[in-house]
Order: C-alpha cells, then sequence, then structure tokens
C-alpha cells in the first residue's frame, strides 16, 4: 500500500476515512447528494469492476462524462485503476475534437451513449478502442454499461503500486492560441498541486465550494470541501444564468468558488444591477484570462469586507504559477495597468522557479544564462517546479519547443506569455508571445496597450491585433463597447473613436495606434469564455481596413 499513496486517489480515501460521513457533492438542480466514503466505495467498486473488465494500469482512456457525482466518481475510479482518463473539451469543434481523439491512441472510452453513437461515425479515430463502457443502456447498445461494471466489483478493491512519475491524466489544452495539446499529469504532480492550492489559499476540510470547473473540483473533494455542482452549462460560463447561481450560492451557504472571470463578470453585473449581496463568501478564486480591473471593483459592493479574491497566473501545463489577492490589486497595481504597464499577478507560489528570457520564436534546447533578461526587462515568462509538466503527448516537436533543458536536466517550461519582474519581485503579464505587434517603430504588447483604452467607460473591452507583414504591422485596436446599441448613429461612433484615439496618444505604448474598430461581440476561447481571440479579430481587421486606407481611422461596426 505505501507504493499506492503516491495515487492522487488516497486524497479521497484520506478524507473519507476521517470524515466519512460528511457530504462530497451536491448536484443542485436535483438535490443528488453523496458522501465522502460513499463516493470512495463507489469509486473503488468501479475501478475494480474495470480491473476485471480488462482495463489496465496505464490504459488510456477518454472520459466524455458531463460534469456530475458520476463524472467525478468514474475519474477518481480511473485514478484508482492505475488507467490514464484523458480530459478533452467538448466544444473544441468537430475537427479539433477529432484530431485530438486521435492523437491520444486511447485503449478505452468510458461515455454516454450520444457519444458512442457518434463514434460509430467516426470509426476510423478510435481504431486503438478496445475496452468500451456507457454510462446507461439504450437501444443501440450491446455492450458493457457502468451498471456492470459496477456487478463485476470484487469485495474489495486493493491498489496496484502506483509511483510518483506514472501518468496520472493526459488533459488538453483549449488551443486558444493553437491546437490542441495533451498535457501529461503524473500523480505526484497532481499531489503536489493539490498541497500548493490548499496552503496557499488556506482551504480548509468542512468548506462549501461552488464548483464550476471539473479538474478544481476534484482537488476540491481531494481537500475534503463539500462541491455544490449548480445547474449551468459547463462548457459556456460567460452565459451562465446568475440567478440561478446566486440562488445556489445562498441556498447551500457557499464560502468558496472557483471560476472564469466570464461567469464572475456575469454574476457580479448582475449583482450591482438587482442590489444583491454575498455575504458566505469568503473565497473567490478567478483564473482562466486575465483579470479586469473593474471586474475586482465590482465587488467591493458585492462581498464583505473580508472576503478575498485571488487571481492566481498559469496555464493547462502549470498551475499556479503567481498569486494575488484584490486588496492588493486595488491599492498598488491597478492605477499602473490602467497605465499601460501591463496586469500585475503577483508573487511566485512556493516551489516556483520563474525567470525571464529574450523573446525567441525558436526552440531553445539548453538553458544559457545569455538568455536570462533582468528585473524590468519585458521577455518569455519561463517556470520550473514540481507541478510544472514535462511534456506533451505525442506531441515531440511541440515539447521541444516548449521546454529547455537546464545544467541539472531538469526542465523549464515556456509560458508563451511575455511578462516583467518589477522592483518588488512581482511578475507583470504584458500578453501572449504569439499575439505581440511588430511594427516598424516597435512592438507591442496586448496587454499594456489594452489597458489604456479599456479605462474609457464605455469601452467593456479592447484587443490590440496587427495587419499587414510581420516586423512591419499596423496597430489596430479593436474595441467590443459595453453598450452596442449607443453606436448605432455616426456620430455616437465618431465621437468615441475621437475620445479613444486622444486617449491612446498620452501613452507611449499607444500614441502609434491610429485605427480602431468597433466590434459587437469578440470571439473567445471555448473554455473559459474569457480569453479573446486576437487571431480571429486579426483577420476580421484585415477585411475592414483596406491597405491603401492605413493610418486614416476607419471605423467599422459588425452588426
Amino acid at each position: 500500500m505505501k507504493q499506492a499513496r503516491h495515487n492522487i486517489a488516497f486524497s479521497l480515501e484520506r478524507v473519507a476515512q476521517n470524515h466519512p460521513n460528511q457530504t462530497a457533492i451536491i448536484e443542485s438542480h436535483t438535490g443528488t447528494s453523496i458522501s465522502f466514503k460513499e463516493l470512495d466505495d463507489e469509486s473503488s467498486r468501479i475501478a475494480s469492476g474495470l480491473n476485471q473488465y480488462g482495463f489496465k494500469k496505464g490504459d488510456r482512456v477518454l472520459l466524455f462524462i458531463p460534469f456530475s457525482i458520476k463524472f467525478i466518481s468514474v475519474a477518481f475510479a480511473l485514478f484508482k485503476a492505475g488507467a490514464i482518463p484523458i480530459l478533452i473539451d467538448p466544444g473544441l469543434g468537430k475537427k479539433n475534437f477529432l484530431r485530438c481523439i486521435k492523437k491520444t491512441e486511447a485503449r478505452g472510452i468510458i461515455a454516454t451513449p450520444a457519444v458512442h453513437l457518434a463514434l460509430m461515425f467516426f470509426q476510423k479515430y478510435f481504431r486503438n478502442l478496445k475496452h468500451r463502457v456507457t454510462t446507461n443502456s439504450c437501444w443501440f447498445w450491446k455492450g458493457c454499461t457502468l451498471r456492470d461494471i459496477d456487478n463485476m466489483a470484487k469485495p474489495s478493491f486493493t491498489y496496484d503500486d502506483t509511483f510518483p512519475n506514472d501518468p496520472a491524466a493526459i488533459l488538453f489544452t483549449s488551443g486558444s492560441t493553437g491546437s490542441p495539446k495533451g498535457v501529461v499529469y503524473t500523480h505526484e504532480m497532481f499531489s503536489r498541486q493539490l498541497e500548493v492550492l490548499r496552503s496557499c489559499y488556506k482551504i480548509q476540510f468542512g468548506e462549501i465550494d461552488l464548483s464550476t470547473f471539473p479538474l478544481f473540483s476534484l482537488f476540491g473533494v481531494g481537500i475534503g470541501m463539500t462541491s455544490i455542482l449548480p445547474q449551468m452549462d459547463f462548457t459556456r460560463p460567460a452565459k451562465v444564468d446568475p440567478e440561478k447561481i446566486l440562488n445556489t450560492i445562498t441556498q447551500y451557504k457557499v464560502t468558496s468558488g472557483f471560476g472564469s472571470p466570464a461567469l464572475w463578470d456575469t454574476i457580479s453585473r448582475y449583482c450591482i444591477s438587482n442590489n444583491q449581496h454575498l455575504p458566505s463568501l469568503n473565497r473567490i478564486l478567478m483564473a482562466g484570462a486575465p483579470i479586469p480591473g473593474s471586474l475586482i471593483e465590482r465587488f467591493d459592493h458585492i462581498l464583505t469586507p473580508k472576503a478575498k479574491i485571488h487571481t492566481p497566473y498559469g496555464a493547462t501545463e502549470a498551475l499556479p504559477v503567481t498569486t494575488i489577492e484584490r486588496k492588493e490589486i486595488l491599492e498598488e497595481t491597478l492605477k499602473k495597468s490602467q497605465q499601460g504597464y501591463g496586469i500585475c499577478v503577483g508573487h511566485t507560489v512556493p516551489d516556483i522557479e520563474l525567470r525571464i528570457i529574450a523573446i525567441i520564436d525558436d526552440s531553445i534546447p539548453d538553458w544559457g544564462n545569455s538568455i536570462e533578461l533582468t528585473h524590468g526587462e519585458i521577455g518569455e515568462i519561463v517556470v520550473k517546479g514540481p507541478w510544472v509538466t514535462q511534456s506533451y503527448f505525442n506531441l515531440n516537436e511541440a515539447t521541444r519547443l516548449a521546454k529547455i533543458k537546464d545544467h541539472g536536466n531538469a526542465l523549464w517550461h515556456r509560458m508563451g506569455d511575455v511578462g516583467y519582474i518589477d522592483d518588488k519581485n512581482r511578475l507583470w503579464f504584458c500578453g501572449r508571445k504569439n499575439q505581440r505587434v511588430c511594427t516598424a517603430d516597435g512592438t507591442l504588447f496586448t496587454i499594456q496597450c489594452e489597458g489604456i483604452f479599456n479605462i474609457h467607460p464605455k469601452v467593456k473591452r479592447s484587443a490590440l491585433v496587427g495587419i499587414g507583414e510581420n516586423k512591419n504591422q499596423e496597430p489596430v485596436i479593436v474595441i467590443e463597447p459595453e453598450h452596442f446599441s449607443e453606436l448605432k448613429n455616426n456620430s455616437a461612433r465618431n465621437l468615441l473613436i475621437k475620445e479613444l484615439l486622444e486617449l491612446g496618444g498620452q501613452y507611449k505604448h499607444t500614441h502609434q495606434i491610429k485605427n480602431i474598430l468597433i466590434h459587437q461581440n469578440f470571439p473567445v476561447d471555448i473554455r473559459h469564455n474569457a480569453k479573446i481571440s486576437r487571431e480571429q479579430l486579426a483577420q476580421w481587421a484585415t477585411q475592414m481596413i483596406p491597405q491603401e486606407h492605413k493610418k486614416t481611422t476607419p471605423l467599422s461596426v459588425v452588426e
């Protein structure tokens, strides 16, 4: 059993032993609940049944179950069975979705009947599948169901030996700035990630957590929080019904919540409009995209003074890397963000090493001190630590481009983000490396420029894009207005553009920007609904601004 304790599923077993009757999960829309002991027992039965059915340690298993008690139970069962769950966002689009599936060369699949039906039409992407399990029986399904798996279980379940570096899961990135990639997590990485989340944010057993993101809910269960699964489409957090979420928070006296800034933006706007408050919430974690200062400010009118909002910075490959709390943002860094300094994402969390290196688009096989920049210089962010992943699955070229081997053969991960370290040793995020705009007069970074335009009261958010050839791009600011309907007449549009040009002309980062476009709704990532797809906006801007009319301050509106 000693080796098995490296298994991330032992976190659930430990809570179940110490607090067997404590509620682990509640599905708010049905009232269905399960205790930690029941969850531990159920996942062990499923794990035993999966082993009896033929799932073996190291088998990669596609998991397509809606976020629910059953999803969490099956995920822990796969951990216990030594199998490797593969999590892919269903909203990636058919082409990307099927490409991700093909890359994984999965041996098994556990999915709803609808997924199995769709699978029949795309057999070539599932050629390696040996074991197929459905959540429920249905008219076309003659194979194994989860009920059958449960019936196959032995009376007692024992783990196979699990070692720290054994793969635990493959999590696909959202592909918001490129093709989705499968990130390999080991059991040790998950365990260390769980501990740092617990310690950094002082998460206590017995807290009530609003679970809006599946992966974090697995951590919540491992920590011993009661996870409340609200009634929402978990693939579209920006479209959440705020009234339903508020009712859930109130009914269950939720104390903590992790979610996309798009979700909290929707909820906070509703609260302000309807004079609603959230007195039970002591902690909010926002992650997945840069957090607007206006969103942080809004919560002053919603939460109690003692409540904390943390905005951890990281990525699928490494989370958390740094963290900062709202008080520090409002009192120290927000004003600088509005002047084009970027967004401060705080100090590194314990056990993470962070450096800033020169911006290089090619691979960097080995670490050299000459690539490291000094404090205050903008460059690419690279990190190293116990939960920083080491590779992408079946993507050697992507791994080569993303990793740097240091003198001790440890690997640094290139975040693909640019930023700098200030005189207080805090990290400032300036944007994605591949979204920087290289003009004849120098390089512009998205977050720095957008921070200036975002302070205008009629601007909901902005996006810097470049059109034309690299190194000689023309910078364009695309505006998503707070109220698009107010800009339907030419005079209102022209006045807004005039004011924005005057605003941009006051700062060194933005004085060269002479093109402003207005877009009704920005395209965003499928996971958090918050990362702006600047690549799509750049294509659109190129169509809107004829090359011969550059620098003439054109305006375009998307109806």
